[in-house]
């Protein structure tokens, strides 16, 4: 072997991961569809609280604030965890959060549901077939800021009234 092909070999691992790394970054997610987030795809690399007969479910946020306060609590917590606010709408947010090394995106889709008090949640990878659990683990993290964010905006409210 060529003492040059392990370092040709590096600079083409280097240069596919860019690549993939760039091309993580020119998706938009679907958004609602027929009211709701869009499903999940077959590969481990995405959870969705509106997909409860799959390995990807996940809790949706609950909450006991007025829909107007919880969704404000979860925009801050959304921000807070590092997380860019691409779209926010009345009922539907989505959110991008990058990967540190790589840069690969990954998108997070919120949609309220004022009538049952519930945010439910989508986060997803853009590239890639598994994400080693990064994406359930970010929305659990995101159930305990925004639990922390609605305790802090209840005891607000308690002291204003």
């Amino acid at each position: 072997m060529n003492k040059r092909s392990p370092i040709l070999m590096a600079i083409a691992a280097a240069l596919s991961f860019l690549s993939l790394s760039c091309s993580s970054t020119a998706k938009h997610p679907a958004g609602l569809a027929a009211g709701t987030l869009s499903p999940c795809p077959d590969s481990p690399n995405c959870v969705l609280s509106e997909q409860e007969d799959s390995s990807a479910y996940i809790k949706p946020l609950a909450f006991s604030l007025p829909p107007e306060q919880a969704w404000q609590a979860l925009k801050l917590s959304i921000q807070s965890m590092g997380g860019t606010i691409e779209q926010a709408e009345d009922n539907y947010l989505w959110a991008t959060f990058r990967s540190t090394i790589m840069r690969f995106v990954d998108d997070v889709e919120c949609r309220l549901d004022s009538e049952q008090s519930i945010i439910h949640l989508r986060s997803a990878s853009r590239v890639g077939h598994s994400d080693f659990g990064v994406n359930r683990k970010r929305m659990e993290k995101l159930r305990q800021i925004f639990a922390r964010e609605i305790e802090q905006a209840t005891q607000d409210e308690s002291k204003t009234n």
